[in-house]
């Protein structure tokens, strides 16, 4: 799917090992499910030494209670898969909610930070050792 669709985004940065991901909408199950193979497809470079997620949740809308599984799986597969950080960008609090289970599920709370803003998550990876390139924003940023 080369990392896009209309309810997500995917860009695997291996020179930074670093994954952007953007997330829209109301997912549903087969959304999850597709985002998951998607996203493995997508970071099969990347996963090969330790990385980081970071995902803009700021257009989420919600997901369906069937969501909090499948996306608990692919947060465990991230973990076994050298992922050290999973860092989030939400404003609300009925998905903040939700990402809390898919962590909890996940077991993967330890691994997890959430900010507000862009500038304070990419802060925060920063001071863990990633770097950003000074190339453009990840498509859909």
């Amino acid at each position: 799917m080369n990392g896009w669709s209309f309810e997500y985004t995917i860009d695997a940065d291996t020179e930074h090992s670093l994954a952007h991901v953007k997330i829209f909408g109301v997912w549903k199950i087969d959304t999850a499910r597709n985002f998951k193979e998607d996203f493995e497809a997508e970071t099969v470079e990347l996963i090969k030494k330790p990385w980081a997620k970071l995902s803009d949740l700021t257009t989420w809308k919600i997901a369906y209670p069937e969501v909090i599984d499948i996306v608990a799986g692919h947060l465990r597969w991230a973990l076994k898969n050298n992922m050290v950080w999973s860092v989030s960008i939400i404003d609300n609090t009925a998905t903040y909610k939700q990402l809390q289970k898919m962590w909890a599920r996940a077991g993967s709370a330890k691994h997890s930070k959430t900010f507000r803003t862009r500038h304070e998550a990419e802060k925060f990876l920063k001071q863990q050792g990633f770097s950003f390139g000074s190339a453009q924003k990840p498509s859909g940023w």
